[in-house]
């Protein structure tokens, strides 16, 4: 169906990436398996120091806490940081929305990109669309699990040229679970606009209904691929629905 963005007053559009502006199985197929081919090598090379030390770092407290939990989940047996693996590992088979995994996977897939491994992908529409937004004056942001490092990443190696000169903003769960209204908010603030001002288009149910409580305008997307049931109203397939 056509969104009239005009008409509902939308001055700032914020983006899910996995099934909104991008395949699940780019994420899926193509960057989760890299990290875990991956992952033994950059913890050897690059474990010591810098972003991937911090990552460690906060992955080492939440071990902690997980133990506490007693649950049941891999030894970390000594401060080498080829140590964290399994339990890196074990947060991925899980998909655990992990602030540390997400910076530590971030961390690999950005020498990936840098080397020419990787290339973003978005699908064919997404690239006129932020343009059309953007020449519209509208806000455009995304907000992602992952680090704002992996979404600065991909949407900047794209077979359609580096996509982050139309980007505002990106937002992580830094800024809260995607899955609570408070979060909404936040980024409504950031943005400096009011919470109705905005349109947050994702594929899954929870997360637009915590934007819809927020006061957020909100729009379900049908991507190929998609695993979610498609009820929400309203709901597009492509962003050219968007105008």
């Amino acid at each position: 169906m056509r969104v009239s963005l005009s008409e509902r007053g939308i001055r700032a559009i914020v983006l899910d990436i996995e099934g909104t502006t991008t395949p699940l199985s780019f994420v899926y197929d193509v960057l989760f398996p890299y990290v875990r081919a991956h992952l033994a090598e950059h913890l050897n090379t690059n474990g010591r120091a810098g972003a991937t030390a911090d990552a460690l770092a906060a992955l080492r407290e939440e071990w902690q806490r997980d133990r506490l939990s007693n649950l049941a989940m891999p030894e970390w047996t000594s401060d080498g940081p080829a140590s964290a693996r399994p339990y890196v590992e074990w947060l991925m088979d899980r998909d655990r929305k992990s602030f540390g995994l997400k910076l530590l996977q971030g961390e690999i897939w950005r020498i990936g990109y840098e080397e020419g491994r990787l290339r973003g992908e978005v699908f064919p529409d997404v690239a006129p669309a932020l343009e059309r937004w953007t020449t519209a004056g509208v806000l455009v942001a995304i907000y992602s699990s992952g680090s704002i490092l992996a979404q600065q990443l991909l949407f900047g190696h794209t077979a359609a040229g580096d996509l982050r000169r139309f980007l505002s903003q990106y937002f992580d769960t830094r800024t809260g679970p995607k899955t609570e209204a408070d979060s909404y908010r936040a980024i409504a603030r950031a943005l400096t606009v009011g919470e109705g001002e905005v349109l947050f288009a994702s594929d899954a149910r929870r997360e637009l209904e915590a934007a819809a409580a927020a006061g957020c305008q909100a729009v379900q997307c049908d991507r190929p691929g998609n695993r979610s049931p498609i009820d929400w109203d309203p709901a597009i397939k492509t962003f050219d629905e968007l105008r």
